[in-house]
């Protein structure tokens, strides 16, 4: 295949895929290489509620009577520790797996164990079908007299409990949950439909279990031989051996299975070679794919940036109060210090020089947007790049504590201040260049700046403060200085965001962090008045997000002063707040940062509580009450973008 067309991927063709928990991250990875994602979920996972066999299995463990356990899903082992902890103490029920032989079929498996703390006796890697694991199971100890106990998923995996058993282990099995249809079958029929037109020319199956639930949708409709007939000619992706198994055995055929049995291999390669596939076939390639559906942002003869269209995007739905079909979700500080691969940047380049290296700023922005799953990027900067157009001296002392080494304390200072160039942060635009074209074309970018009030306190307090006594003393003191400086940063602000939309980003964000410490008074007569200039300066049609942390008692007043999107820190409840700013305007938010540190069943709770609190309504954007903290673990990131993606599917 030519260079031409594999750097055209799907190039506009239609990808139908069957995929259900994660139906959202299909699509992402088909638009990404340049496909129309039509994804028609198939399946519901249903846990087995009041389930004899897991309670059988636990009285058993705690007598000593399983020698081997064989954990094939990561779903289903976590499905079976949570049944068994509704009778039994987790850590008696770890002590007594601990003292048993445990299989984990591939990383998923793997992960739930590890966070139980389960020793794991054998790690099947992928390629792991059931061949493989008997395969490995032989090699690492014999199992002829062992009372082995398999974790099933949804299906019974018969050939494995025949193969034990020829092999002379007494089996029993273990069904934590079910398949079933979802409860919505309108996304899986609109799929169906537009194959049995000939509308897609790739099917990707991720799945045994999506074919036949797949054909049953179909016939229940009455296009069962429509569908077959399309399928014929279709470039048909299957993501493993007993994928492609069940498609054989339902009369269909898979004309490629991937490197790794993984998703976004699968379509990363399949839109390497889905023309000579659908060739293979005997049909030629679609006359109507001409050019990718959403090709790359790239630059005009005058050197601005074509973008392609952001608006039907989830987060810039959201941000409009538009109807979204799930809630999207972006996290403050997504790229930072509790990523190895951004400590390893870190430790070769100092931070100031980070954020002045388009290149670099550019490689931490995607590497974090696209390893997270989230709906959004935002750019890698900092508030207080402002600080050395105006003529300050800023340094970050270890730690990444900013400094500002000649504060601004009298009015004499703020009269000293240069006039505000914009152009003085050109590396900032040239990083959002490059990170657009960098991103994938549908992910938005938000661009980002420090709101007046918060920037002004750092001038002035010179670092970091609890108390913000030297920068309340000059708004007290001397009110004309104070109003002085933040309308310069009001105006200096403007013309950085603005400068920031003319280079490539879609949204944008006001950073008031420090706000908090004022009173509702104080904030009317020495804030309000800069805020409503400056969101009046604003390109016009760009959402802009309007952040502070400990503001319970002002967002009447930042709703006031303006934004598409109110900012909630975790100290107020998303409903209550939601109805004290009205339902002109969205809002973000708002898990505690700290409950990234808890295991996945809180993270998923407290998740699924802001959620409800929500109600589906349009303009909510999830995030946390403030950024991630330097140690959270990534997997706990992951697992809350998974989880939000999840629990808030229409």
């Amino acid at each position: 295949m030519s260079a031409a067309s594999q750097r055209e991927g799907f190039a506009g063709a239609g990808v139908a895929a069957f995929e259900s928990r994660r139906a959202v991250e299909i699509a992402k990875l088909v638009e990404h290489a340049g496909g129309r994602a039509l994804v028609g979920p198939t399946m519901r996972e249903v846990p087995i509620g009041e389930n004899p066999q897991a309670f059988a299995f636990g009285e058993a463990l705690l007598r000593g009577e399983i020698d081997v356990l064989v954990c094939l899903t990561g779903v289903g082992t976590r499905f079976l520790l949570e049944t068994l902890e509704t009778r039994t103490p987790r850590e008696a029920i770890v002590a007594a797996i601990g003292r048993v032989a445990v299989v984990a079929r591939g990383p998923k498996p793997t992960k739930v164990l590890g966070e139980y703390g389960i020793p794991i006796a054998l790690k099947v890697p992928e390629r792991n079908t059931w061949r493989e694991l008997l395969a490995a199971i032989d090699a690492q100890f014999p199992v002829a007299g062992k009372r082995v106990v398999v974790q099933e998923y949804g299906v019974p995996n018969e050939r494995l409990v025949d193969g034990l058993r020829a092999r002379g282990a007494e089996v029993r099995t273990i069904a934590v949950y079910r398949w079933a249809l979802p409860l919505d079958l309108d996304p899986l029929e609109r799929v169906l439909r537009a194959i049995a037109a000939g509308e897609p020319d790739v099917a990707l199956f991720t799945s045994a279990q999506q074919v036949p639930h797949m054909l049953s949708v179909a016939r229940n409709l009455g296009l069962e031989d429509a569908v077959r007939a399309t399928l014929g000619g279709m470039a048909i992706g299957s993501i493993g051996p007993t994928c492609s198994e069940s498609l054989e055995a339902h009369g269909l055929r898979a004309d490629y299975e991937p490197s790794h049995p993984r998703m976004g291999t699968l379509v990363a390669e399949m839109a390497e070679r889905w023309r000579e596939l659908r060739v293979a076939r005997g049909w030629p390639s679609a006359s109507h794919v001409t050019a990718p559906a959403a090709a790359p942002a790239a630059l005009t003869p005058s050197g601005g940036l074509r973008q392609p269209d952001f608006e039907d995007t989830p987060f810039m739905r959201a941000c409009r109060r538009k109807p979204v079909p799930y809630t999207p979700v972006w996290l403050m500080r997504q790229a930072g210090r509790y990523m190895a691969e951004y400590r390893e940047v870190r430790a070769k380049v100092p931070f100031l020089e980070l954020c002045k290296r388009p290149d670099l700023v550019a490689e931490v922005t995607t590497f974090a947007a696209e390893r997270l799953g989230v709906d959004a990027a935002i750019i890698f900067a900092d508030i207080l790049l402002v600080a050395e157009p105006l003529g300050l001296a800023l340094e970050f002392t270890k730690g990444d504590g900013p400094v500002i080494r000649a504060p601004v304390r009298t009015g004499a200072d703020v009269d000293h201040l240069r006039d505000f160039d914009p152009a003085a942060l050109g590396y900032v635009y040239e990083a959002i260049r490059k990170t657009r074209l960098a991103l994938r074309p549908s992910m938005p970018l938000i661009g980002f700046a420090g709101a007046p009030f918060t920037v002004a306190s750092y001038l002035i307090e010179g670092e970091t403060s609890r108390s913000f006594r030297h920068a309340k003393a000059l708004m007290y003191r001397d009110a004309g200085a104070w109003h002085a400086l933040l309308a310069r940063l009001a105006d200096a602000t403007a013309k950085y965001l603005n400068a920031q939309v003319d280079a490539g980003v879609q949204a944008l964000q006001l950073f008031d962090s420090w706000v908090g410490a004022l009173s509702p008074s104080d904030y009317r007569e020495f804030v309000l008045p800069h805020m409503k200039a400056l969101f009046s300066a604003l390109r016009p049609g760009v959402p802009v997000i309007h952040f502070g942390t400990d503001t319970a008692t002002l967002l009447p007043l930042m709703r006031e002063a303006g934004g598409d999107v109110i900012g909630l820190d975790w100290r107020v409840e998303l409903d209550e707040a939601w109805a004290r700013l009205g339902g002109d305007v969205g809002v973000m938010g708002n898990l505690d940062p700290i409950v990234l540190y808890a295991e996945r069943a809180t993270i998923r709770e407290r998740t699924r509580r802001i959620l409800a609190q929500a109600g589906g309504r349009p303009g909510h954007v999830f995030n946390l009450g403030h950024g991630i903290l330097p140690d959270t673990p990534v997997e706990n990131v992951v697992a809350l973008v998974e989880e939000v993606h999840a629990l808030s599917a229409r």
